[in-house]
């Protein structure tokens, strides 16, 4: 069977087999070839197809298959651009379309929840799946004609898999901006403490936590920073002065300072487990975020200048499709 080099991919993994052209066949038939021709229209849309293929060969292709490559996604597209007969000739870009793409993806404003417990000494902040990850709200980007609080109630239920859909209250919302990126992020409160947390998507989240919020101080504009403990937190610090002033408007009349632990994990991944999560049906869930979302008008060098060149690429999926 035949293997799909690549001499210049980063070495993603030491260990593992890259992905037999097969493979990438089927990948590429199943995300670019079955859809409709509205989502190959840009690269952006493109290479958000490919991120969800990327997403389903890690959680799927590569769980089932140890002797397989775990790449990192920027060596994926390579393979996919070199394997796919339609966007082969655009190889020599690539390196062009993929910081543009990067660049677009942090301009995709972002809805998420701070979830309280019942003493409001307490938020809950889920940590990212590598190692040395961030500790952070639970958050994500918006799908295309996404409202906010439907976003962030998505993100939350993937990402801890607790429901807050009917303790959301629109009002009660803190939104700030972070490099470009319009952040809003709900206040939630009554998660009951025995709620059972755990994600609902695989390799994404490593960890499940109650953190009290004077641990995450000090308040600041800086989307990365640490608290008084020294933890690594990422979008939580622009927050904390607005969220200090919520509560301090909102605690309960007979509010009790708690003297319970600082913080308390309700789910942790096992460290022999690859997935900690049960698996996902639809592979696209796994981000909560469509190509559909991308604006044919939003900005970028290359995607301006190869824009005109999408029709060859519709017709060479078509010839593709054809000939499978």
């Amino acid at each position: 069977m035949a293997m799909v080099g690549g001499g210049g991919l980063n070495r993603s993994s030491s260990r593992g087999q890259l992905p037999p052209q097969e493979l990438l066949d089927d990948l590429c038939s199943r995300f670019l070839l079955n859809v409709p021709k509205e989502e190959l229209e840009s690269f952006e849309r493109i290479l958000f197809l490919l991120e969800q293929a990327h997403w389903f060969y890690e959680d799927n292709s590569v769980e089932h298959n140890p002797n397989l490559k775990s790449l990192s996604f920027k060596d994926f597209t390579s393979l996919m651009f070199k394997s796919c007969t339609a966007l082969r000739p655009y190889i020599a870009h690539l390196d062009d379309i993929y910081k543009d793409f990067n660049n677009y993806k942090f301009r995709v404003p972002v809805s998420g929840a701070i979830i309280l417990d019942d003493t409001y000494e307490r938020c809950l902040l889920v940590k990212g799946w590598k190692s040395g990850a961030s500790w952070s709200f639970p958050r994500g980007k918006r799908n295309k004609d996404e409202e906010d609080h439907s976003c962030a109630v998505r993100e939350v239920l993937e990402e801890t898999g607790c429901d807050v859909s009917a303790l959301l209250n629109l009002d009660d919302c803190i939104e700030v901006s972070i490099w470009q990126q319009r952040v809003r992020l709900y206040i939630v409160t009554g998660v009951k403490r025995d709620t059972v947390f755990a994600p609902q998507t695989k390799k994404e989240i490593s960890e499940i936590s109650w953190h009290r919020i004077d641990d995450l101080l000090p308040a600041s504009d800086d989307a990365v920073s640490r608290g008084v403990n020294g933890m690594k937190l990422y979008m939580v610090a622009p927050f904390l002065t607005e969220l200090k002033a919520w509560i301090a408007k909102h605690r309960p009349p007979l509010y009790q300072k708690s003297e319970a632990s600082a913080r308390g994990t309700v789910w942790k991944a096992k460290k022999s487990s690859t997935s900690g999560a049960p698996p996902v049906e639809n592979p696209v869930a796994r981000a909560g975020f469509d190509a559909q979302h991308v604006d044919n008008n939003s900005p970028g060098r290359s995607f301006r200048n190869f824009r005109f060149d999408t029709a060859s690429i519709l017709l060479s999926m078509e010839a593709s499709f054809l000939h499978t």
